[in-house]
């Protein structure tokens, strides 16, 4: 997996848990966080097949 797309995941993984932390505390700034979260997974999934779309060309050329 390329290294973007891990550090992507783990933002998305923390800005879940502090999406948590912040409604159960009561503060609505979790929607910022939530909003991060769906930012960064976006980001890895782009990643992700952007680097199977390099293996592929690369096995088929």
């Amino acid at each position: 997996m390329p290294r973007l797309a891990v550090f992507a995941l783990l933002v998305c993984v923390l800005s879940v848990a502090a999406a948590v932390v912040a409604f159960v505390e009561g503060s609505f700034l979790g929607i910022i966080w939530v909003l991060l979260a769906g930012l960064s997974s976006n980001m890895a999934w782009y990643y992700i097949r952007r680097e199977r779309a390099r293996k592929a060309a690369r096995q088929a050329g």
